[in-house]
């Protein structure tokens, strides 16, 4: 469980924080496997044991004091007697100390909770849209072949098809067989055959270890619905219209219901991965699109919106049904075409699974990304808390998650993986403060999960050739207390900001799915405001001006701005005085000139944008500075390493050495200057440095960045070029002649003057 705040050290007021400029918040992966410093948890199998406070129900942990038959509250303070098991537990008899007295970072399962030696089935559905071409089967192919290696033996596998039809393919018997049923094109959102009648569940879902090769032959039979035959009789028109119906909508729909027999006593999650060409077009669900307008650019929406509102609730609806028939589903777009993923976004955001995106099939990364989401763990039917001590509070929480109904800051999880993020920032109870008397603020994490633990053979006939391997429920607990420092000072406040919490912060609040009533500080009030008019030019113009806002509020706690001004010369936009906060500021402007925050008359796809709110909305701290402001190395050979580049402009082509590495996160180029000599080999070999750090990046990925090779002295170097950012303008409206991050830092100077005066 990885926790980073923006505040290392805290402020001690509500004046200071706000004096400060910066938001007051914390990032944290629940699910990853060490803290921010790589320290495992202590684990124990007593976690039912755990005392809980009478008063808030925190966790006991190493923070709170321990009397012979009591404890005291690290979080409330109040005091908590001990049962006579507890005392004994902690009595320190000479034998080891339970997990929660030896670490403050603990994991204990939770016997019990899931019944005695509690038994499931992993399933896995691919569903395939046969209104594409051959070459979107071909990719989609490939990547089941790659899923069906990732999946553990002793799985449960479904393929079905959809477009005018659902396909459900048997694949147990000697060949594959596949029975539809039809969609009408009137439907009220109900089949005219439940589709357990039409092939019992039990059928549909074969073992993948028995079952692959005719997994595969099923596969091979598939052919895109553009390739059948249409017979020409009175009735072609509708049989054409037919044949090119996506009908996803009632298909997911029926799916889930399908599934839905058997939760609880097959399996306790069926993950769903979905392949789409484009739009749903055909029956409930269905996307209302334009063909008289190009869905590229501006065309479509004649204005500058960021968040395209979604067209239909069916898909949120949908969503809920999922999660309540404990299904997941992960949703892959693969085309070019306007396909309103702001609409279908909710069924993979709240039923916990991932979306993913790809403009073509010639360059997709499909069958990688499937193979690495399907190998990682993940943790299911999960509840994450955060509770804090009474001088602050939680002002607003973001991430995948859908909160509880009845009790506040508790957010349920559908499906986690240990990359999957959530934001929280806070504000000071009203009329509170940290003192030197009272209590450091303390953090506690407590996050409820499931997880399936494979127990490997136990066939019990030795002539079955196939294996067939068991897995168990684990109900588990894990909890994390943090004591931070305070401090009265500025000084101490800005030298331990980190910066790529800050701009996390900033992102989060951008792309929030629900805003609060009310947040405590006015640059929170105002995205607030940006996300209910979703106007991206107010969104950029506010950022613009919250970055103003900061700086000068820096230069007035280091004086350098004083009473009446000393001319702009004085007013330091560079943070010299605090190397913590240089960052800031080329962070804030890569934002600007990030896809999300890009107008749509600059040609960003809307589908395009909806995918970055989903990815960025979803990534750790570390891993979202990489994708908004990359990082540049240069290497003086394919086995030497140069230097790493605090500049994103073209005066790296004056640099001495002729090979760069750009960073981008979803994407990594290798650039050769164009008078790299003649014997350095290009694109560079498999066994050198450069290609071991790029092959390391390509694996700690939880997407599979593309990788790309240019050649300065022949090849197209626009997609180098493009995110040398700190030579490109940020959009006139903002700030008036600018031709780049100077310039940029020059007009934020001038407002601090204008204000100051």
């Amino acid at each position: 469980m990885a926790m980073r705040a923006s505040l290392a050290c805290f402020p001690s007021d509500a004046a200071l924080q706000e004096s400060s400029g910066i938001p007051w918040g914390v990032a944290v992966t629940p699910f990853s496997a060490a803290d921010e410093r790589g320290a495992a948890p202590a684990t124990g199998a007593e976690g039912h044991l755990l005392p809980r406070c009478d008063s808030c129900y925190a966790y006991f942990s190493t923070l709170c004091p321990l009397h012979r038959w009591s404890w005291s509250c690290a979080i409330c303070s109040a005091d908590n007697d001990l049962t006579p098991d507890a005392s004994a537990r902690y009595a320190r008899d000479g034998g080891q100390d339970p997990p929660e007295m030896r670490s403050a970072f603990v994991d204990l399962l939770l016997p019990g909770e899931e019944g005695e030696a509690a038994t499931t089935t992993p399933v896995y559905v691919a569903a395939i849209d046969l209104s594409s071409s051959e070459e979107f089967l071909e990719l989609v192919k490939s990547a089941l072949l790659a899923a069906l290696e990732a999946i553990p033996p002793g799985s449960l596998f479904g393929l079905l098809t959809f477009s005018s039809k659902i396909g459900l393919y048997d694949v147990q018997g000697p060949i594959p067989i596949v029975k539809n049923a039809f969609i009408p094109p009137d439907s009220d959102g109900t089949l005219l055959v439940d589709l357990e009648d039409v092939m019992p569940l039990r059928s549909f879902l074969a073992p993948v270890d028995g079952c692959k090769d005719r997994i595969a032959e099923a596969l091979e039979t598939i052919k895109p619905t553009s390739s059948w035959e249409i017979t020409a009789t009175a009735s072609e028109v509708q049989d054409h219209a037919l044949h090119h119906a996506r009908g996803f909508g009632l298909a997911m729909d029926a799916v889930v219901n399908y599934l839905c027999t058997e939760y609880g006593s097959l399996f306790e999650l069926a993950r769903i991965f979905t392949f789409l060409s484009g739009p749903p077009n055909y029956g409930p669900g269905q996307i209302e699109t334009r063909s008289d307008v190009d869905h590229n650019a501006a065309k479509m929406l004649g204005s500058d919106h960021t968040f395209i509102s979604e067209q239909t609730n069916f898909y949120t609806n949908l969503a809920a049904s999922a999660v309540q028939a404990g299904v997941c589903v992960d949703l892959f777009a693969i085309t070019n075409e306007y396909t309103d993923l702001s609409s279908l976004k909710v069924l993979s955001v709240e039923s916990g699974g991932s979306l993913y995106m790809y403009s073509s099939t010639d360059e997709s990364t499909l069958p990688q990304d499937i193979y690495k989401m399907l190998s990682r763990p993940y943790a299911f039917g999960c509840v994450l808390r955060l509770r804090t001590s009474s001088e602050f509070k939680i002002a607003d929480s973001y991430g995948h998650f859908f909160p509880d109904p009845q009790y506040m800051h508790v957010q349920h999880i559908n499906c986690c993986d240990s990359f999957a993020t959530y934001v929280y920032d806070f504000e000071f109870q009203k009329d509170s403060q940290f003192s030197r008397k009272s209590s450091p603020p303390i953090l506690q994490i407590a996050f409820k999960y499931t997880t399936i633990v494979q127990q490997g053979d136990t066939s019990d006939d030795v002539s079955n050739s196939v294996s067939r391997s068991k897995f168990t429920l684990q109900r588990r607990l894990r909890v994390r207390t943090i004591q931070y420092n305070i401090t009265a000072n500025i000084w101490d406040l800005y030298d331990f900001v980190d910066p790529d919490v800050v701009l996390t912060i900033l992102v989060h609040q951008s792309v929030a799915w629900h805003m609060a009533d009310a947040l405590a500080v006015w640059y929170f009030l105002f995205w607030r405001s940006f996300i209910q008019s979703h106007d991206v030019l107010e969104a950029r113009i506010w950022l613009r001006d919250w970055l103003v806002n900061f700086i000068a509020q820096y230069n007035k706690a280091y004086k350098v701005v004083r009473s009446g001004g000393t001319g702009m010369s004085d007013i330091d936009v560079d943070f010299i005085h605090c190397s913590q906060l240089q960052p800031l500021s080329r962070l804030v402007f890569a934002f600007l000139l990030s896809p999300l925050l890009q107008l749509h008359g600059q040609g960003i796809h809307p589908d395009y944008r909806t995918y970055l709110q989903c990815l960025f909305s979803a990534l750790e701290a570390s891993s979202l500075r990489q994708a908004i402001c990359p990082t540049l190395i240069s290497y003086s050979s394919p086995d030497v390493e140069a230097e790493v580049h605090q500049s994103l402009s073209r005066s790296v082509f004056n640099s001495e050495s002729p090979i760069f590495l750009l960073d981008a996160y979803t994407d990594l180029l290798v650039y050769y200057s164009p008078t790299v000599s003649s014997t350095i080999p290009f694109p560079p070999p498999r066994d050198c440095l450069l290609r071991s750090k790029i092959d390391r990046l390509k694996q700690e990925r939880n997407i599979t960045p593309k990788l790309v090779f240019i050649h300065g002295a022949h090849d197209d170097t626009t997609a180098f070029e493009r995110y040398l950012i700190e030579d490109q303008s940020v959009d006139g409206s903002l700030v008036a002649s600018a031709t780049g991050f100077r310039s940029f830092l020059e007009g934020i100077r001038s407002r601090i003057a204008e204000y100051s005066r």
